[in-house]
This record gives C-alpha cells, sequence and structure tokens, in this order.
C-alpha cells in the first residue's frame, strides 16, 4: 500500500497535526456514573502511542438531564467527569498526539441499556422517535435555549482543560440531526420549517455560542451525515444545490473542518461525479474536511452492529482521493479499536501485521 500522503502534516488555525489518521470517535459506555477512568485515559492513550495525528473521542454528552442514553456514556460537565477528561487529553499529549472531545446529545432515540431510564423523558424537536411513534418530549425554547448554552459552556470547559479543538456530534439521528432531518424535525417556530435550510437553524445556533465562548483560532469540527441509524437510506440533501443550502450557513456560523460520515467512504454522493461526501463538502465550503466509512476494512460498521468482525482491506483508494485533494484528513474507527498500533504499522509499512476487527473487541477497553 502506498501511504505517505497520510503521513504529511496538516495545519489548520491552532491545530497543527503530525499526520492525516484521525481516530474516529465511537461509542464505548466504559465510564460508570458518566465519570471517565483512568482505564479510559489508557485506551486513548495507546492510540496516541501509536502515532494517531488527532483523537476524536466517543461522544460525550452536554449537561442536559436526558442528553444520555446509557449511565455508562462519559459527561462533559460536572466536577469529576471533567477531571476524568483532563487526565485523558494530559495522556494523550504525553504521547505525541492532539484531542477533541466529541460533544453530543443523543435526542430521543432508544436506550442501549434496557433497565435503565434517564431522569427525565427524552426530548427532541418533536417529540418523535420515528415518522409515527413519540417517546419522548417536545423541546420548547426555553430547552432549546438551555441546550445551546449547554454545548456552549462544554466548548469553554474543552478549551480550559487543554483540549486541541472540539467535534460537535450532528448526525447519525442524535438531537441535531434530528432538527436537521423532516421526518422527525415537524415544528413551525423558526427551528422547523420545509427547507434543509430552515431545519439548520438549531445547529447553527450551537455553533455561534460555540465560537463566541472559544474565540476564533479554537478549531470547531461538526460531524454529519445523510444517514441515520433510524433510517440507513435517509438522504438530507438530494442534490448538490441542497447540500449547498445545508452547509454554507453552517460554514458561515463558524464550523472549520467538516467530518462527513459515511458508511462506505467511496460510495459516491451525485450522480455525475465520484466525489464523496467529504469531497462534496470540501467544493462546496472551501473548508477543510475528514473523510470516514470503512476505512482500512472490507465490510461497512453496520455489520459490526449485526455481530461480524470484518477483514484488513487495501488504504489504496483512500489515499488516491486524499492525494487529489477530495479531502484533507481520513478517520479511522474499528481498526483502532481492535489495534491501537494501527497507524504506525501503515506507517512502518508492515501491512502484514493488521489486525482485522473482531466484535468481541467491543466487550472491553484494551
Amino acid at each position: 500500500m502506498i501511504t505517505h500522503s497520510l503521513f504529511q502534516p496538516f495545519s489548520y488555525k491552532s491545530l497543527q497535526l503530525k499526520n492525516r489518521i484521525v481516530m474516529a470517535p465511537m461509542t464505548r459506555t466504559f465510564s460508570p456514573q458518566g465519570i471517565p477512568t483512568d482505564e479510559v485515559a489508557a485506551y486513548y492513550e495507546k492510540r496516541a502511542q501509536g502515532e494517531v495525528g488527532l483523537i476524536i473521542s466517543e461522544g460525550t454528552v452536554v449537561n442536559r438531564p436526558s442528553s444520555s442514553n446509557d449511565p455508562n456514556i462519559p459527561h462533559f460537565y460536572g466536577e469529576k467527569s471533567l477531571a476524568g477528561w483532563k487526565t485523558v487529553v494530559d495522556c494523550v499529549h504525553s504521547s505525541g498526539a492532539k484531542m477533541a472531545p466529541q460533544l453530543w446529545h443523543v435526542g430521543i432515540v432508544s436506550r442501549r441499556n434496557s433497565d435503565w431510564r434517564p431522569e427525565t423523558p427524552f426530548e427532541g424537536p418533536s417529540g418523535l422517535v420515528n415518522l409515527d411513534t413519540k417517546d419522548g418530549s417536545e423541546m420548547t425554547i426555553s430547552d432549546i435555549e438551555q441546550t445551546i448554552q449547554a454545548f456552549a459552556q462544554s466548548a469553554r470547559d474543552a478549551q480550559k482543560l487543554g483540549f486541541d479543538c472540539l467535534e460537535i456530534h450532528g448526525a447519525h439521528g442524535y438531537l441535531i440531526d434530528q432538527f436537521f432531518w423532516e421526518v422527525l424535525n415537524k415544528r413551525t417556530d423558526k427551528y422547523g420549517g420545509k427547507t434543509i435550510k430552515e431545519r439548520s437553524q438549531f445547529a447553527v445556533e450551537i455553533i455561534k455560542a460555540i465560537r463566541n465562548s472559544v474565540g476564533n483560532e479554537f478549531p470547531i469540527i461538526l460531524r454529519l451525515s445523510q444517514w441515520k441509524q433510524q433510517d440507513y437510506g435517509a438522504r438530507l440533501a438530494q442534490t448538490p444545490k441542497e447540500m449547498e443550502e445545508w452547509l454554507i450557513p453552517l460554514a458561515e456560523a463558524g464550523v472549520d473542518i467538516f467530518h462527513c460520515s459515511q458508511r462506505r467512504f467511496w460510495e459516491k454522493e451525485f450522480a455525475g461525479s465520484d466525489l464523496n461526501f467529504a469531497g462534496w463538502a470540501k467544493k462546496i465550503t472551501g473548508k477543510p474536511t475528514i473523510t470516514v466509512g470503512s476505512v482500512g476494512l472490507k465490510g461497512d460498521f453496520i455489520a459490526a452492529f449485526k455481530g461480524e468482525g470484518s477483514e484488513v482491506d487495501s488504504l489504496d483508494e483512500v489515499t488516491r482521493r486524499l492525494e487529489r485533494g477530495d479531502f484533507d484528513l481520513v478517520a479511522v474507527g474499528r481498526p483502532l479499536i481492535s489495534d491501537s498500533d494501527w497507524a504506525k504499522k501503515i506507517r512502518l509499512g508492515n501491512s502484514t501485521e493488521l489486525k482485522g476487527f473482531n466484535k468481541d473487541d467491543l466487550k472491553v477497553l484494551t
């Protein structure tokens, strides 16, 4: 595999990376009562030692009563949880990598743990968990305003703790994405509407509040997806024009880097071009982008939800697109769960030593 392009440095605003490899955010649920443990710190530290350039944390929830759907998902608020994250980021820095927390609110979704319930009902744009079913509360204007401020406070804390940038989780059918998606957003106020531009107002206000909190030089990453956990075939933007209406307001609000999630990175986004989602996002906004979706593996990550493993695959196609300038960074998920030294092995050309993804690796934090 020809991979030298993955090991070129990257620089944007205050963010200086030694290579183009990003550890994708992956929910691990090993933080009891929302507090990251020393084992969590060691887990991220190993990936930093394995030469990942930028580590994006698992989703870590902001300060709202029902922002989490599992008691072991980490919080990004509260003295003990923030102290845990301070240990994590210090360990990552000591091993030569940069780090961003992924700030998250799950919205109205299924509970990961059937024996647990949040303190209050889940909250979302219209109280809907799918097209026909309510399973939570419709957020009031006050709820929305408080949630925006919760994201802004977590951003301030991230900067104070020494993180190098932050990511907002706006993908995969969670809260922000629920506002984007017309299936779950039936509001008639300024946070709803018939167009994707109108339904982006909630995200725009979160981004602006975060930008005001962290200043102009602290990079803001936004993770987006067309697909939803509720509908793998969902598409927010059917055409390049609709994607412009979606992404440009987000860029103008303060997004620096778009993290474009696909199930399979090599799939084209629109007819007439082989550009993927990240390629189109960069073309439309002029901002740096991160591609992600089954990089380095033959099976897509949906298979992992079904308990399936995946074999190692070539990096030729992702590096070809990177060298062409379609995107700037490459996020890797499951290979880094199974092999903390994945990036180092790639750099040294030790492709025969790469491990595939084993579903059992999800059960432990190593």
